[in-house]
């Protein structure tokens, strides 16, 4: 075992904060603020549409949980449905149409200075 000690952590939706987010709204499941250490953050996001952006260090991961729509991808639309999942790789501008709960997980994690929008560049 390692000489690192890591959290635990069991968290119920309904019981997370809840906020706008440039995709919509989110439900904070595990986020850095609960341990600096965790390996990524998850949140469960209403979309309703979103804006396109990008990250330039991380990664996402979009689990579709309810709803369907099209997922942007460097201006690329895929459709996308209950149970899709779609990796947008660091660098890929990003945005969605439609209505859709997604859990969306973020690797290693997405800090507000790891936001860009293409449109104020």
């Amino acid at each position: 075992m390692s000489d690192q000690t890591w959290a635990t952590l069991v968290r119920h939706e309904g019981e997370v904060p809840r906020e706008a987010s440039t995709c919509g709204f989110r439900d904070r499941l595990i986020s850095l603020e609960d341990d600096g250490r965790v390996a990524a953050w998850a949140h469960a996001v209403d979309i309703d549409g979103a804006r396109e952006h990008y990250h330039r260090r991380s990664a996402e991961l979009y689990y579709v949980l309810e709803g369907e729509g099209q997922v942007m991808l460097d201006g690329k639309a895929h459709d996308v449905r209950k149970g899709s999942i779609v990796h947008i790789p660091p660098g890929v501008i990003h945005g969605a149409r439609g209505r859709m709960r997604v859990l969306v997980v973020g690797v290693p994690d997405i800090a507000d200075e790891d936001l860009f929008f293409p449109d104020e560049e």
